[in-house]
C-alpha cells in the first residue's frame, strides 16, 4: 500500500482475513485530537452499510480505546477495558491488527492491548480498512 495516505481511507485488503494475517496502520496522532476510528469492515457498501468486524475508537477526552461491531446495521456490546490509553497528541503510534482463529489480537507500539472476539465468521469477507479522525497515515501494511 502506499506510504501517506489522507484521512478519511478507505482501502482493500487483498484476498481479506485469516488466520495468521496482520494489519498494520502507522500514523501520528493530531496536536489537538477528539478522536480516530479504525474499522476492518466487509467491502465499502455505504447503503446499506458495510458490516464492521471490528472498530477501533479511540477517545482523547475519556482516555478510551472502544472496541465493536455492527452486523446487519447492529451495533454489538461495545468493550472498553484497556490497561493504558497508549496514544499522545502529537507523536507517533504503530497499530497491528493480528487476526487468529477465534480473535483479533491488536497490539499498540509492540505491546499486546486487548483481544476481540471474531462476530463475523467468514474472515475472508473482512476486506476493506477504514481510517477517519484527527490523525495523520504514515504507512499501512
Amino acid at each position: 500500500m502506499k506510504s501517506q495516505s489522507i484521512v478519511p481511507f478507505c482501502g482493500h485488503i487483498k484476498g481479506g482475513m485469516r488466520p495468521g494475517k496482520k494489519v498494520l496502520v502507522m500514523g501520528i496522532v493530531d496536536l489537538n485530537p477528539e478522536s480516530f476510528a479504525i474499522s476492518l469492515t466487509c467491502g465499502d457498501s455505504e447503503d446499506p452499510p458495510a458490516d464492521v468486524a471490528i472498530e477501533l475508537k479511540a477517545v482523547f477526552t475519556d482516555r478510551q480505546l472502544l472496541r465493536n461491531s455492527c452486523i446487519s446495521g447492529e451495533r454489538g456490546e461495545e468493550q472498553s477495558a484497556i490497561p493504558y490509553f497508549p496514544f499522545i497528541p502529537d507523536q507517533p503510534f504503530r497499530v497491528e491488527i493480528l487476526c487468529e482463529h477465534p480473535r483479533f489480537r491488536v497490539f499498540v507500539d509492540g505491546h499486546q492491548l486487548f483481544d476481540f472476539y471474531h462476530r463475523i465468521q467468514t474472515l475472508s469477507a473482512i476486506d476493506t480498512i477504514k481510517i477517519n479522525g484527527d490523525l495523520q497515515i504514515t504507512k499501512l501494511g
